[in-house]
Formats: structure tokens, C-alpha cells, sequence
């Protein structure tokens, strides 16, 4: 007897977002099939990448292979041009850590400069992530959205303590895509979603940033909110989570122990940016099949192999 395999595809779907402008512009999202049951249905999009980028430029390359792949970039907007080389990436994540006002503390102004000199040298599409502080965050989101209007940038991301300012001015001023992250939690993130449409930002202009967490940190917890989300949002046809969902993997995984202890202190566990390409990739690589529509990375070997493993499942 003939196997008749039975295809699972759902009468709903993940809403289909698109990022950025003009020519290089992508869309992450809109499948009805679970993570890469291409057997089921084909994936309306393929999963993304995006590179990390930091304000603070070569300087915050802390690993050999990251340094090469810029070589002979003298500034922020030098390592953009050059990031549309390397295979594999679809977005640029720009990532403010450097206005942190426990660290350098970089005005809004700088950042905003800086974000509008980025836009101007790529024509990929640009995610602005935030230092983690609320209120600075609140000040950088809402300037870029209006600085580079007609860009279709995501801000990365609106909490729920300045969910009603960045929502405000990113999802309905400007017209940006807003990134509601939540902390590792389905029913946060179910409610975040609901409080920016009743403030009036669009279902297709949100994304969701549920958390993220390293392989053998906790990452358990991420991977069933990812499952959970995943089958709401099909099974139950539940519209309030069926925004895609972007994963910063490369803030997690670069600032472990396995990706930061020398060799000379820990000789057994081998080289020290091999382990740091290995987590990297292993959790982007489980996030992607829990569910992830974009990932967040920041070093080129670990993207070329994650470039190549969607590939290989679509």
C-alpha cells in the first residue's frame, strides 16, 4: 500500500511584514505551516538575517574573524558598505549600546546623526536596537523614526513601560515597524500586542521580540514560548500573535562565558572564537526552527553556516 502522507497546513497565517525600502526591501513572515514543514505547504518567506552593527564600530569587534571581515573600515558606516558583501544578510541591525548612560553615554543627537548617515550608505533595510534603557531608548526610537521616515525601519523594541511613546511615534507618526518584546512569556506577549493595536499602531506594523537566550542558558523557557506562540497564532487562529518574530541571538550568545573566557584559563574547552561561531549558531539555529522569522547575528562564519542551513531546509 501506497504512504499517503496527511499535510498539515492551517487556514491561518503569520502576518507578512515588510522591512525597509526600494529594491533591497524583505519581507519576513507570512507562512501557514509550522518552521520549515516545507512538506506541508511551502514558506511564504524564507527566514532572515540581520547583522549587529555597533555604534561603537571596529571597536566592539572582539573576535579575529569579526575584525578580517571589516578590514580596512574606519568607521561605522564603512563596516555598513561593507556588510552588503557578505552573504547571507538581509537587514542591518544598528545597535546603539554606546548610549547607555552608565557607559559612554552618547547623546540622541550622535545616535540620530549616526542612524541617518547608515541610512544614506545602504539600501538594506535598518533595525535600530536600543542600549536597555528605557528612557533613552523612549528618546533614540522616537528621533530615528522621524529622522529616516520612508525608510520602513523596525525599533527594537517597545516594553511595556514606553510601549504608548515608541508605539506613538514609531508605529503611527512615522509609520516605522515597532518591535514589542516581552520577556520570555506568551501571555506578555499576547497582552503587548493588544495594548499597541488599542493605541492604534497596525497588526502588520508589529513585530515581536519575545526574549532570547543562549543554548544551556534557560533557553528551554524561550523554546516553548516559541512553540506556544507559534501554534496560537495557527492552531487557534489567534490574530494577537501572529505578528513574526525577531530574535536578537548575537547580544545573548557573544557575552556568555564559553564565548568570553581565554584559553589560557580554560585550555580544555579549545579555541576561544570557535566556541563563540558555535554557540552563535547554535542558537540561531533553534530559534529559526522554533519559530523565529529574523535573526539577529553578529559574526560572518556563523552567518554563512546559518545562511546556508535555511537554505538547505527550504
Amino acid at each position: 500500500m501506497a504512504f499517503n502522507p496527511k499535510k498539515q497546513a492551517f487556514n491561518a497565517s503569520i502576518n507578512a511584514v515588510t522591512l525597509g525600502a526600494g529594491e533591497k526591501s524583505t519581507v519576513i513572515g507570512g507562512e501557514n505551516t509550522l518552521p520549515f514543514y516545507t512538506f506541508d505547504a511551502p514558506m511564504a518567506n524564507s527566514p532572515k538575517i540581520a547583522l549587529e552593527i555597533s555604534d561603537d564600530g571596529m571597536a566592539s569587534l572582539q573576535m579575529p574573524g569579526m575584525k578580517a571581515a571589516f578590514e580596512g573600515c574606519a568607521s561605522v558606516v564603512d563596516m555598513v558598505k561593507k556588510a552588503e558583501e557578505l552573504h547571507g544578510i538581509s537587514a542591518i541591525c544598528l545597535h546603539f549600546e554606546g548610549a547607555d548612560p552608565n557607559g559612554e553615554n552618547k547623546s540622541v543627537e550622535e545616535c540620530v546623526a549616526l542612524a541617518k548617515e547608515v541610512a544614506e550608505a545602504t539600501a538594506l533595510p535598518i533595525i535600530i536596537m536600543g542600549c536597555k534603557n528605557i528612557e533613552k531608548d523612549a528618546e533614540i526610537f522616537n528621533k530615528c523614526s522621524e529622522a529616516l521616515q520612508g525608510k520602513n525601519i523596525v525599533v527594537l523594541s517597545a516594553r511595556e513601560e514606553d510601549y504608548k511613546s515608541v508605539g506613538a511615534s514609531a508605529g503611527m507618526a512615522y509609520n516605522q515597524k515597532v518591535g514589542a518584546e516581552s520577556a520570555v512569556d506568551i501571555n506578555l506577549a499576547k497582552q503587548l500586542n493588544v495594548l499597541l493595536c488599542q493605541l492604534g499602531v497596525p497588526a502588520q506594523s508589529i513585530v515581536m521580540n519575545l526574549g532570547s537566550s543562549c543554548v544551556g542558558y534557560g533557553y528551554e523557557y524561550l523554546s516553548s514560548t516559541l512553540d506556544r506562540v507559534k501554534a496560537a497564532a495557527l492552531a487557534q487562529n489567534d490574530q494577537q500573535l501572529q505578528m513574526p518574530i525577531v530574535t536578537p541571538v548575537s547580544t545573548e550568545t557573544w557575552n556568555v562565558k564559553e564565548a568570553m573566557v581565554s584559553e589560557e584559563e580554560v585550555p580544555e574547552w579549545g579555541s576561544l572564537e570557535e566556541r563563540g561561531i558555535e554557540m552563535e549558531i547554535a542558537t540561531a539555529a533553534a530559534c529559526l526552527t522554533g519559530g523565529s522569522d529574523l535573526v539577529i547575528m553578529k559574526h560572518p562564519a556563523a552567518i554563512e553556516t546559518i545562511a546556508k542551513f535555511i537554505d538547505s531546509l527550504m
